[in-house]
């Protein structure tokens, strides 16, 4: 109600129009584009403002959306985008940063001291589009995060390497093609969750991706939890989640690192 009273008296002031002070007002829970309503109060409910994806999108849509989304918001995230959604978004939103390995723009205002540790981990580097995805997705959430790429079973010596830095994590994102065996192996060796990523890249008998997929719900390891194929977002905003209910900033305390 203070939020209310304070844009009607800057309204009454002339200090603001009316069309501003309709949007701003905290009693509409979503606004008409037209082609897009724009659910305002997702932040809200979930923690994080509606997420734009941007195929099936006109590149003057999904500007028109993120510039929609931003009256209410410090940060957008927009995924799957291509050059021509990058071009109209960063017209109409300066300050808008194009990820081209993650397909992925973010407008991330009023940025906040990342917490936790989420570790992001990619078999190879076919793998890399969506392994960024996920990580952009974190880092936009204020997530702290560590990436490892190009660690698949392949060459299991470099998993090994770099499982100290692993287990240091809260949360851990897998993102493997192929026969997808690698969040099995993670979390044979980590008492931390596993969001498991299956990606499209394999050859003909990977069904783009469905091999992967049916190995990772298969898993004899116990704590791997499956998103869809190529969805890094998916397993990017489940990590955070789990990441910042560990409220702990800290990843080197002592209670919260696996022995």
């Amino acid at each position: 109600m203070n939020a209310a009273r304070e844009i009607l008296a800057q309204l009454q002031a002339g200090a603001i129009d009316v069309d501003t002070a309709l949007r701003s007002l905290p009693l509409q829970p979503a606004t008409d584009l037209g082609f897009a309503r724009i659910d305002h109060e997702r932040a809200s409910r979930c923690g994080f403002p509606e997420v734009v994806f941007c195929p099936g999108k006109t590149p003057a849509q999904a500007a028109a959306i993120a510039t929609e989304i931003l009256t209410r918001s410090e940060r957008v995230l927009l995924t799957r985008a291509d050059q021509g959604h990058a071009d109209a978004v960063t017209a109409a939103v300066p300050d808008s940063r194009w990820h081209a390995s993650a397909r992925c723009l973010t407008v991330h205002r009023g940025r906040k001291e990342p917490i936790g540790l989420v570790a992001v981990v990619a078999a190879g580097t076919a793998d890399l589009p969506v392994a960024e995805e996920a990580a952009v997705t974190l880092e936009i959430a204020d997530n702290r995060v560590e990436r490892h790429f190009d660690v698949g079973v392949a060459g299991l010596h470099r998993l090994l390497d770099r499982l100290p830095a692993i287990r240091r994590a809260h949360a851990v994102v897998a993102i493997a093609g192929m026969e997808g065996a690698l969040p099995s192996v993670l979390a044979g060796l980590l008492a931390r969750p596993v969001f498991a990523v299956p990606t499209s890249v394999g050859y003909g008998a990977s069904f783009g991706g469905l091999t992967a997929l049916l190995a990772m719900l298969n898993s004899c390891a116990a704590g791997v939890a499956v998103v869809n194929v190529d969805n890094g977002f998916g397993a990017g905003y489940l990590a955070s989640l789990v990441n910042r209910q560990t409220r702990c900033p800290d990843p080197d305390d002592a209670e919260m690192t696996p022995r």
